[in-house]
C-alpha cells in the first residue's frame, strides 16, 4: 500500500486528501518507483479546478525522483536499485510508491541530488524546448531580445539561466521588486516589475523601438494583449500556460496587423512522447546542470503533508524558483 494524493471532484486545494491505494507489480513497459521527492507545478493546479479535465478520481503531480524498485518487460533503460527522476503522464507522483510508464523516466546522474531531480524535470524540460525547440523564423542568435513572462518562477528561473547560457538577452516579467531582482541576479538582462510598469512599453524601451523576436508566456489571458505588441514584424509569440486564465478566442487577422506575426501553444508532453526524445532533452538538461551553467534553485519545501499549503502558495504568488514535496 501506499500514502496517495488525491482529489474526488475538482475545486480548491480543500478538495485534496490523503488515500491508501494498492501497488502492484510493474506490467510490460512500466516500472514501480518509491519516491524520495515530488515537484510542484502549475498544471497540478490546472488538474485540480478542472481547467485541465482528467477522470476522477484523479492522483495529483506530474513530476518525481527516487529509487527504481522494480521494471516490468521490456524495459532495458532502467533497473531495480537504479536513481531515476521524470516529468510523465500520467499524472500520479504526489505518493510514497506507484506504477508508471517508463518510458519518460531517466537515470539520474549521481551528481544531482533527489530533491533537485524532482524540481527540474517538468520545468527543465520545458525551458529546454522553449529555447532550443520553439524558436522564431530565422532561429535566435546571440544577442537577440527574447521576452520571458514570470521569469521568477520554476520555469522562469531555469530559463534566465540558460538564455544567458545561450548569448540571449532576455527580459523578464514578475510581480515584485524582489522577484525582478532574483532573476536579474541569475542573468536576466532586463527585468521589468509589471506591478509597477507598462511591460509593453518598456520592452520597446529597451529594444529601440524594434520589440522581440520571441515572446514565452505561461500567464495567459493577463499579459496576452500587450505580449503581442511587444513583439517584431514575424516574431513568434510561444503561449505555454494558463496561470492568469486561458487565452480568449481572437481574430486570425490581429496576427497581420501587428506585422505578420506567429502564434503557437505549446506543451512538453508532446515535445516527449517518445523515449529517444525524452533523454535527449533530458540529457541536454542534465548536461546544463552539471556544467554549472544552470543552478536548479529549490526555494520551497513542503513535506507531502502540506500539500494544501504548497497549492495555497503556488496560486498566491507567493513562491519563487521551485517548490517540492518532501516524503
Amino acid at each position: 500500500m501506499s500514502k496517495a494524493v488525491q482529489i474526488r471532484q475538482y475545486g480548491g486545494p480543500e478538495q485534496m486528501e490523503f488515500v491508501d491505494v494498492e501497488v502492484g507489480q510493474p506490467g510490460p513497459g512500466e516500472i514501480r518507483i518509491r519516491h524520495r521527492a515530488a515537484g510542484l507545478n502549475f498544471i497540478d493546479v490546472y488538474q485540480r479546478t478542472g481547467l485541465y479535465k482528467n477522470p476522477l478520481p484523479l492522483s495529483l503531480g506530474m513530476e518525481g525522483a527516487g529509487i527504481v524498485e522494480a521494471v516490468g518487460e521490456g524495459v532495458t533503460h532502467l533497473k531495480a536499485g537504479d536513481r531515476a527522476a521524470y516529468a510523465s503522464h500520467p499524472p500520479g507522483s504526489y505518493c510514497e510508491v506507484r506504477v508508471m510508464p517508463a518510458k519518460n523516466v531517466c537515470k539520474l546522474p549521481d551528481a544531482i541530488s533527489f530533491e533537485t531531480g524532482a524540481a527540474m524535470m517538468l520545468k527543465g524540460l520545458t525551458a529546454q524546448y522553449l529555447l532550443k525547440r520553439t524558436l522564431p523564423q530565422g532561429g535566435l542568435q546571440e544577442g537577440d531580445f527574447v521576452l520571458f513572462h514570470a521569469a521568477a518562477g520554476g520555469v522562469g528561473l531555469i530559463a534566465v539561466q540558460w538564455a544567458k547560457a545561450l548569448g540571449l538577452q532576455l527580459i523578464g516579467t514578475a510581480g515584485s521588486d524582489e522577484k525582478c531582482a532574483l532573476a536579474k541576479s541569475l542573468g536576466a538582462a532586463h527585468m521589468i516589475n509589471y506591478a509597477k510598469e507598462d511591460f509593453q512599453a518598456r520592452v520597446k524601451d529597451i529594444t529601440g523601438g524594434k520589440g522581440v523576436k520571441v515572446v514565452y508566456d505561461s500567464v495567459g489571458k493577463d499579459t496576452w494583449e500587450k505580449s503581442l505588441d511587444c513583439l517584431a514584424p514575424f516574431g513568434l509569440m510561444a503561449t505555454f500556460g494558463n496561470s492568469s486564465g486561458p487565452v480568449p478566442p481572437f481574430a486570425p487577422a490581429v496576427l497581420a496587423n501587428k506585422g505578420s506575426l506567429y502564434v503557437t501553444r505549446q506543451t512538453l508532453f508532446t515535445h516527449i512522447a517518445t523515449r529517444e526524445a525524452n533523454q535527449q532533452m533530458a540529457d541536454d538538461l542534465f548536461d546544463a546542470v552539471t556544467s554549472g551553467k544552470v543552478d536548479i534553485r529549490i526555494d520551497q519545501r513542503f513535506p507531502l503533508e502540506r500539500v494544501r499549503d504548497a497549492h495555497e502558495a503556488l496560486e498566491a504568488r507567493r513562491t519563487t524558483g521551485c517548490t517540492i514535496l518532501t516524503l
